[in-house]
C-alpha cells in the first residue's frame, strides 16, 4: 500500500491579504518540491472533498457553522481577529480543509492506503469550538478523530501536535474525552499562552523554550511521548504536521531540521505498528517559511511513506 496525498485547489482561494503569513504559496512550495524530489511518482493523488454538516457537528456547534456562513464575504475581506480573515474563497477551502482529514481517515481505514498526507489550508488546530482563530476556522484533525470514533467505531486515537504553537483549540474540543490522548509540543511562553495550566489527563503538553533545537525535542519525544503513546495502544494515529519548529522560520524560536521532522516521523511509525495497523493521517497546520516547508513536507512525507 502507498500514501495518499490530499489537497484540492479550492485550498488555494483562500487569501488573507498581502503579506499575510499564512498564504497560497505554501501549497505551492510544497508542490513544486514535491516534484523537484520526484516524490509525485510514488504518491496515491486525491482531490478533498467538501466535509459534510454532519462531520462538522460532531466538533462545532451549528450555530458557529451558522455564524461563518453569515460573515462569509462576497467580496472583499472580513476581519475575525486581527489574524485570522475571511475573503469569499475561504468557506470553501475550510470546508475542503476539514474533508481532507475524514477522507484521509476513510482511505486508511478501508486499506487503500498505508499513510496519508493533507496539504491543505487553512490550518485548524487552534479553532476552538466556537471561535475562530490562529489562522483557524474548523478544527480539521479533530473532525477527523471525531470521524474515525463515530463512524469508524474506534476507541483509541492518538492525535500527534508538533506544530511551534499550542494547539488550543484541539485541546479545547477533546480534552477529557478518554477515547484520545494528544501529545504535543509547542514554544512557550508564546502564542496563544495556553496549555500549561491543568491540562486534562488524556493531554500531554511539554512546552519548550526558545532556543530548543532537535536534540533536546527528540529527548523530549522520547521521554513523554512515547512511553504515553504505547501505553494508549492507539487504533490510529492523526498528526498536527506544523513546520513552523523549523530553524528558519522567522514566526518563531525552535531550531528543529528536516531531519527532526523525519526522526519524529519515525517514531510514530514504530507507533502505528501495534494496533493502528501503521495508519496514520497527517494534516498540515503551520509553516511559513516557504523553502523550509517545502523541504521539511516532502521529507516528512517520504518518512511516512517508509521512501
Amino acid at each position: 500500500m502507498t500514501t495518499a496525498f490530499i489537497t484540492h485547489r479550492d485550498c488555494w482561494l483562500h487569501d488573507m491579504g498581502a503579506h499575510h503569513p499564512e498564504c497560497p504559496g505554501r501549497l505551492g512550495a510544497i508542490h513544486d518540491r514535491l516534484i523537484a524530489a520526484g516524490l509525485d511518482i510514488y504518491l496515491q493523488f486525491h482531490d478533498a472533498p467538501l466535509v459534510e454538516e454532519a462531520q462538522l457537528l460532531r466538533v462545532h456547534p451549528a450555530s458557529y457553522i451558522d455564524s461563518l456562513r453569515a460573515m462569509s464575504p462576497q467580496h472583499g475581506v472580513v476581519h475575525l481577529d486581527p489574524d485570522t480573515v475571511m475573503n469569499p474563497g475561504t468557506l470553501r477551502a475550510a470546508y475542503r480543509a476539514a474533508g481532507a482529514g475524514v477522507l484521509g481517515v476513510d482511505l486508511v481505514m478501508r486499506r487503500e492506503v498505508k499513510t496519508a498526507f493533507c496539504a491543505v489550508r487553512p490550518p485548524g488546530h487552534h479553532a476552538e469550538r466556537a471561535k475562530a482563530m490562529g489562522f483557524c476556522f474548523f478544527n480539521n484533525i479533530a473532525v477527523a478523530a471525531m470521524h474515525a470514533i463515530e463512524a469508524w467505531g474506534l476507541t483509541r486515537v492518538a492525535i500527534v501536535d508538533f506544530d511551534v504553537h499550542h494547539g488550543n483549540g484541539t485541546e479545547h474540543i477533546l480534552a477529557g474525552d478518554e477515547r484520545v490522548l494528544m501529545v504535543g509540543s509547542f514554544q512557550h511562553p508564546f502564542y496563544p499562552y495556553s496549555g500549561t495550566e491543568n491540562p486534562a489527563s488524556n493531554m500531554v503538553n511539554i512546552p519548550l523554550p526558545a532556543g530548543t533545537r532537535g536534540d533536546a525535542f527528540r529527548e523530549m519525544v522520547d521521554g513523554c511521548w512515547l512511553p504515553r503513546l504505547r501505553a494508549f495502544e492507539p487504533e490510529l494515529v492523526l498528526v498536527s504536521a506544523g513546520f513552523d519548529a523549523h530553524y528558519e522560520d522567522d514566526m518563531a524560536s525552535l531550531g528543529l531540521v528536516e531531519m527532526d521532522y523525519v526522526w519524529v516521523t519515525e517514531q510514530l511509525r514504530r507507533i502505528a505498528k501495534g494496533p493502528a495497523q501503521g495508519r496514520i493521517v497527517s494534516l498540515l497546520e503551520g509553516g511559513y517559511a516557504l523553502s523550509a516547508l517545502g523541504r521539511s513536507v516532502v521529507a516528512h512525507i517520504k518518512a511516512l511513506a517508509d521512501l
